[in-house]
């Protein structure tokens, strides 16, 4: 019994396998009425416009985003740019793909509604509500609804965004922040900051918010006291405060306890590449200013080791994280502690001679530049100054400068690259028979040509 079934089931799969190879030598058409008018395409999720003609959701979307506010075929001024679903075509083109399963077409999932303006003002009123009643819980229920839209699709993202999302979250943490600490505001705390990293970038309103004494403290604490994933949202909210007009906001945060420790934390106990890049931009733009505020960061970040925890994350590390470690080494060597520290580090020359012309124009410019300032502490000690150059020559620093002239460079780069040349030239005139460099320019149509040449001293 059990055999004859067996031979039944064979020859049903072997009469739908004759079938298909039937069916693949015709060509199949798709109607025109499950056409989209733009892709010409079969519809995946149909929506009809104001004017009555249905299209793709994806193809009209694109179409409006792009600035057009009327119908693609009938020309006519949409009424309103919200699509409307239309179930109907949706469900014909189902039914037909079903029909269709013999030429190898596969029935078209029914799709989610997108989340509309509508949708998003709505939510976004709940949760100033529950702000104003200090309802943590209320209000990380909504914000955890939005942050699943946001993931659901690029389109909701969008939508999300689009409609102040970031401004509202962001008056919200920081109210949120002045409250008096609990498990309910700080979960609702990590909630928006999690929100939040899908709205990068922010606008003004989101950064100024954000940027608040009471948000920047409770960011810093999170930062010190929250899990991996909590202190990654953390540190890249940091890092979009910072990112413009940051100086008042640099000095805010450099004058928390434990937010100079917490950043260094990141990099020498990295999660991720990510949050290893957010921390070194956080940190540079707390060393790229000269203010006093800032002078003193930078003696604190030497204290912490951080010169030689840069020197050996650039021994390797990839582009991205190779600039901003170099762009942060430049900022410490603005001051006398981070020049003494890379001064006395083995890998400082090495490192930095490697990285000119090997990783990128920016880490070229760094690079030279962090090279300058540490010979204009050695002019003070002379004996110490040439034990630096002669390691530097050791290393290839005059070819490489030499190269980076001949193949071309910033203004302000050549000029440092020049100036070293001048120091290291009194040592390789030893190595050359006494040989002094010369360096020269020419004019070649709308560029300079850079040359360097050996002369003899008689």
């Amino acid at each position: 019994m059990i055999s004859s079934w067996m031979r039944r089931r064979a020859a049903r799969h072997a009469g739908k396998k004759r079938e298909q190879d039937e069916n693949s030598g015709m060509e199949l058409t798709i109607p025109n009425d499950f056409r989209c008018p733009i892709s010409l395409d079969l519809m995946k999720d149909p929506v009809t416009l104001s004017t009555g003609t249905t299209f793709d959701r994806e193809s009209i979307e694109t179409w409006i985003e792009a600035g057009n506010h009327c119908c693609p075929i009938t020309k006519q001024a949409l009424t309103t740019l919200e699509p409307i679903p239309n179930h109907v075509i949706r469900k014909m083109i189902q039914d037909w793909c079903v029909d269709n399963q013999s030429y190898g077409i596969e029935r078209i999932p029914t799709p989610r509604i997108p989340v509309s303006s509508l949708d998003v003002s709505e939510m976004l009123s709940k949760v100033m509500a529950a702000k104003q009643v200090e309802d943590g819980e209320g209000c990380r229920v909504l914000v955890a609804k939005m942050k699943a839209l946001a993931k659901e699709s690029e389109r909701n993202r969008r939508c999300i965004v689009r409609n102040g999302t970031a401004s509202v979250l962001s008056a919200t943490f920081e109210a949120f922040a002045k409250a008096s600490f609990g498990d309910e505001i700080i979960q609702v705390l990590e909630e928006i900051l999690s929100a939040l990293t899908l709205m990068f970038p922010l606008d003004g309103d989101a950064k100024s918010h954000l940027g608040s004494t009471a948000s920047l403290h409770c960011m810093v604490w999170l930062l010190k006291c929250g899990d991996l994933s909590v202190r990654r949202n953390a540190v890249l909210a940091l890092k979009e405060v910072l990112s413009s007009d940051h100086q008042q906001k640099v000095e805010c945060l450099a004058q928390i306890e434990g937010a100079m420790e917490a950043l260094v934390k990141l990099i020498k106990e990295p999660i991720c590449p990510t949050t290893t890049k957010a921390s070194l931009m956080a940190i540079y733009y707390m060393v790229s200013s000269s203010s006093l505020a800032n002078r003193k960061a930078m003696a604190r970040f030497v204290e912490m080791g951080l010169v030689s925890l840069l020197l050996e994350i650039l021994v390797d590390s990839e582009r991205s994280i190779s600039e901003k470690a170099l762009g942060v080494l430049d900022g410490l060597c603005s001051c006398e502690e981070g020049r003494e520290n890379a001064y006395l580090h083995a890998l400082t020359m090495p490192v930095l001679v490697k990285k000119i012309l090997r990783v990128s124009d920016l880490a070229t410019e760094f690079s030279v530049s962090i090279l300058w300032k540490l010979s204009k502490i050695e002019k003070r000690e002379e004996e110490e100054g040439v034990d630096v150059l002669v390691e530097a020559l050791q290393v290839g620093a005059f070819q490489k400068l030499l190269l980076l002239l001949q193949v071309g460079c910033g203004e302000r780069t050549k000029e440092k690259a020049t100036e070293l040349l001048k120091l290291l030239n009194q040592l390789h005139r030893d190595r050359t028979g006494g040989l002094r460099l010369r360096c020269t320019e020419a004019r070649l149509g709308p560029q300079f040509l850079f040359r360097c040449t050996f002369d003899s001293p008689n």
